[in-house]
């Protein structure tokens, strides 16, 4: 090993060793606790430590809701920091929270009910709102033993670290996006994942975030490049679909999962079928977002 390998994996252990102070500090607290004085620090720190994307989530908010002045869209940006406070905290007691069955109702049990011994093949997407982690939920419930994607940290011990925080929610496995044995080759992620889900694997991912090599489709009336590959897997292998929301009702936390289903076309023309299924998928999580603007993660890049 060089000098300068040394010297950075030096600097791994020490981003590591106080990530686990943090860590256990946070989880010496009781969940309320915790999430409370998290959500307090963010609301008051975050633009200040984070001015960039404190900017951003004020540019993306008027992009989003041009109407509401500029008071509104101040009070949905401290909001969604307060909500951000508390997902860090969340997850770093997710083992806890998720032991607690009442903490977490799927909405549409009916709906999910009735597949949730046959689901077969399935690919679930969501977005960044109320805490995200959580909305794979319904497949570990229903026994599913899913996968996610996840963007891998550059620190080994740390990105070991949050594998391992969450292999109770993806029993699956974590696939890292855009790395697979180490190398960055999406192509290769890609054919992984498609993989995965034709032998009847169900996989989870994230997609409201901003794609330069995605789909350019509508979001808030502006056109947002879209991550595609959920639903081109979807459609090459024939798999189900299933769009789902984590709800933060009140300020604790409990949650809500809303879920539907999203049927991707098979036609003659794959590039309309991916695109109409993509925009689809986009027009609900612009619905869901209106309904709780204060939920969704507005420092997040969306738009070019």
């Amino acid at each position: 090993m060089t000098l300068t390998e040394r010297l950075r994996d030096l600097q791994y252990r020490l981003e590591y060793a106080t990530l686990r102070f943090i860590v256990g500090a946070i989880r010496l607290m009781p969940l309320p606790t915790a999430t409370r004085f998290s959500a307090r620090w963010w609301r008051r720190l975050a633009p200040i430590v984070s001015p960039k994307r404190h900017k951003r989530a004020l540019a993306n908010l008027a992009i989003a809701f041009p109407e509401k002045s500029d008071a509104e869209r101040k009070a949905i940006c401290m909001a969604h920091w307060e909500n951000l406070g508390r997902v860090m905290a969340e997850t770093m007691q997710i083992d806890r929270l998720i032991a607690n069955p009442e903490c977490i109702k799927i909405a549409d049990a009916e709906l999910f009910g009735r597949y949730s011994n046959k689901l077969g093949a399935a690919v679930g997407v969501s977005l960044h709102m109320g805490n995200w982690e959580i909305t794979i939920w319904p497949f570990v419930e229903a026994n599913a033993n899913p996968a996610g994607v996840y963007r891998t940290v550059t620190n080994p011990y740390v990105d070991n670290y949050l594998r391992q925080q969450r292999k109770d929610l993806f029993p699956g496995g974590l696939f890292g996006r855009g790395n697979v044995g180490g190398h960055d080759d999406s192509q290769k992620t890609a054919r992984v994942l498609t993989d995965f889900v034709r032998k009847g694997g169900r996989l989870g991912l994230v997609c409201d975030l901003y794609d330069r090599t995605g789909i350019e489709v509508p979001f808030f009336g502006q056109p947002a490049r879209t991550q595609a590959i959920g639903v081109m897997i979807a459609r090459r292998v024939g798999s189900r679909i299933w769009m789902s929301r984590c709800r933060r009702i009140g300020t604790g936390s409990e949650f809500e999962i809303d879920i539907k289903e999203l049927r991707v076309p098979r036609t003659a023309n794959q590039a309309n079928d991916v695109r109409w299924a993509v925009t689809e998928m986009q027009k609900q999580f612009e619905v869901w977002v209106r309904e709780l603007p204060e939920q969704w993660m507005w420092s997040n890049r969306r738009w070019s």
